[in-house]
């Protein structure tokens, strides 16, 4: 989801936050055929090298710390075992912010495999791409495919396709049934051209209170709602198939702990929940395509 943090000269724009901007804006994903895009993200959020590095490694350790959390439950290790057990494969993760985020649950489950099995041969590809709708990855869906190969897909799109922008919003940015048929239309390309196992993961619900009182949102005339979430959680366990619903992970409205000040955003608790809920799924697709 959009973190609205364009810098604008404007004394009622809040300004970019940039440790926000360095957990969830990933140039060199979406820019990454520019020479040195890597290289120039740290001078680009006007940080040293030192400085950004120092930031990641604040996200990485805390998505270590929740991969330590969720190993301490008997049925997530059992399943993290079971997952690394698989041999070979490639999980391709396509999202948003939620998934783009450096301590999301993808990163968490990658620090599990890690400290559970470090001779694991998963390779957990992290596609998420903040801001982006579904339609947006479908444009690019082939050549994602392409280059990555994946033998298991978790879809993880939609959160992006129903936020409302401008006052008085009267439509959400990809109507209900253009949002389903792109989701639906990215399974198709890709059973078409790998073949790979396919998970859903839903759309979050949020805090609906916090998500109308948050400065950049506000600015920006951006708003999410319960029940634009809710219609497109119910329209992607129509389509089939495995699903981790988060609307049921996180309940409706969005419980406290769980989404950060802005009511969209999960917070570690809320990434670790995610986590929790799709690692079984993970699992036993990868023992599926073996």
């Amino acid at each position: 989801m959009s973190m609205e943090s364009t810098a604008i000269e404007d004394r009622r724009h809040p300004g970019p936050d940039v440790g926000k901007l360095v957990q969830y804006t990933h140039l060199d994903k979406s820019y990454g055929y520019l020479p040195g895009i890597r290289e120039a993200q740290p001078a680009l959020f006007g940080l040293s090298p030192e400085s950004y590095q120092a930031a990641r490694e604040r996200f990485v350790r805390a998505a270590r710390e929740g991969a330590e959390t969720l190993l301490a439950g008997t049925d997530e290790t059992a399943a993290v075992d079971r997952w690394a057990a698989t041999g070979p494969s490639t999980v391709l993760v396509a999202g948003d912010s939620l998934t783009d985020d450096l301590q999301s649950w993808v990163e968490i489950l990658r620090a599990a495999l890690g400290l559970r099995r470090p001779d694991h041969a998963v390779r957990l590809v992290n596609g998420g791409l903040s801001a982006h709708t579904s339609a947006m990855i479908l444009r690019s869906w082939p050549a994602t495919l392409a280059a990555v190969k994946p033998d298991v897909v978790v879809c993880a799109l939609g959160g992006n396709d129903v936020t409302r922008v401008g006052p008085d919003a009267q439509k959400t940015q990809v109507s209900l049934g253009d949002s389903l048929a792109n989701l639906s239309e990215l399974r198709r390309i890709a059973q078409t051209l790998v073949s790979p196992q396919w998970i859903w993961v839903t759309p979050a619900s949020v805090d609906e209170d916090r998500v109308a009182g948050f400065p950049p949102f506000r600015f920006g005339h951006s708003s999410w709602a319960n029940t634009d979430v809710r219609l497109l959680a119910d329209g992607i366990r129509g389509l089939g198939g495995p699903v981790v619903d988060l609307t049921t992970v996180f309940g409706i409205p969005a419980a406290p702990d769980l989404v950060g000040d802005d009511g969209v955003h999960p917070t570690l608790a809320g990434q670790l929940a995610i986590a929790r809920a799709a690692v079984a799924p993970l699992a036993r697709a990868c023992e599926r395509g073996q």
